[in-house]
């Protein structure tokens, strides 16, 4: 946000291949969190240290699914490129950060999103997060205010402008207004929307069970992991057991709205098929109708062990081509990867046709 005159008002301003796919779901206990939406889609082209807080920052926008990660990458990047140094993201008029935040509007929107005991517009968690707020609030404003236009477009010019001069111009300020620079701002980010939005919904052929769990499984790709996380209805908020959900030494599920793998399977197939949560019993319940490897089709389900069927420790979803879609482990996101590299080859158990 580089436009700020007077009253300091809000200034704040995977990659993914689509091949064939496959959803890999990890076993997991079940998860009592409430489900939150992650906007659907992918990303590409954004830094991996900002991919889990873009979808973060989407899911707790409830409401306005105009907030894609997609969008907030555009914005990011026209704010400051992903850059995180002071020397770097710190504009003339004193903003600060990839979000670029003034003090005066990270004191509202501000909150020590990473845990790591600093509420900071340089860290990234923090910074994705306000910027989150902060455009759910000017959605929120936009949506109810009756003014023509895109919504996004008016957050982004209260963002980039303050929602003051949005009601003093009753839309986007006009080219006159700051010499085109909030203007320029709108229009440039939502051009660019379009090179940050990565794969959502595949494209799939043909028709039944498993061709739909696919679809509806590709439309997370990029949605990030979390141990615990997931229902049928959505992703949602995981959990930590002692020994899985962590990340670099802290808790990482309890604050990730994702899936799990077997949540991920479970929600491709619902409700057409109600298959329990974890890997284990979804190959239980569907054992019976096995399949060998040189006859798998796009939906069946593919399952990892280290001992047998009572220690199966992982499930996909096969998309053909010889790949899956699946959801690694804590710190990755739902991704397309072959078949023979998404597990350890040796633990590759069966699998089977819901």
């Amino acid at each position: 946000m580089k436009w700020l005159i007077g009253i300091v008002l809000g200034v704040f301003g995977l990659l993914l291949a689509g091949v064939g796919l496959i959803v890999t779901v990890l076993i997991d206990s079940d998860a009592n969190a409430s489900e939150i939406s992650d906007g659907g889609g992918g990303l590409q082209g954004v830094p991996a240290e900002f991919r889990p807080w873009l979808f973060k920052a989407v899911s707790e926008c409830k409401g306005h699914p105009e907030l894609t990660p997609a969008l907030m990458a555009s914005q990011l990047w026209h704010e400051s490129k992903f850059k995180t140094t002071r020397d770097e993201a710190t504009s003339h008029a004193g903003a600060k950060g990839p979000a670029q935040f003034i003090d005066g509007t990270w004191a509202t929107w501000g909150r020590d999103a990473d845990g790591n005991g600093k509420n900071s517009p340089w860290d990234i968690g923090d910074a994705v997060m306000a910027q989150g707020r902060y455009m759910c609030s000017l959605l929120g404003d936009a949506k109810s205010s009756g003014y023509g236009g895109d919504p996004r477009a008016l957050a982004l010019a209260g963002y980039n402008a303050g929602w003051g001069r949005v009601e003093e111009y009753r839309g986007v300020p006009p080219r006159s207004f700051a010499g085109g620079e909030t203007f320029g701002y709108v229009q440039a980010i939502m051009a660019d929307i379009a090179k940050f939005q990565g794969p959502g919904l595949l494209e799939v052929s043909g028709h039944g069970s498993g061709a739909d769990a696919l679809r509806r499984a590709a439309a997370r790709m990029g949605t990030p992991y979390s141990w615990g996380g997931g229902t049928p209805a959505g992703p949602s908020t995981g959990f930590c057991d002692g020994l899985n959900g962590y990340l670099n030494g802290q808790c990482s599920a309890s604050n990730t709205v994702g899936f799990d793998c077997s949540s991920l399977v479970q929600y491709a197939y619902w409700p057409t098929t109600k298959l329990p949560r974890v890997a284990s019993a979804q190959y239980g319940a569907t054992s019976s109708r096995a399949v060998s490897r040189n006859e798998l089709k796009p939906g069946d389900l593919l399952f990892w062990s280290k001992a047998g069927s009572g220690s199966i420790y992982h499930v996909a979803i096969y998309a053909g081509d010889g790949n899956v879609v699946h959801a690694p482990r804590t710190g990755r996101v739902v991704e397309l990867q072959p078949l023979t590299s998404a597990m350890p080859e040796s633990d590759y158990f069966g699998a089977t046709r819901p």
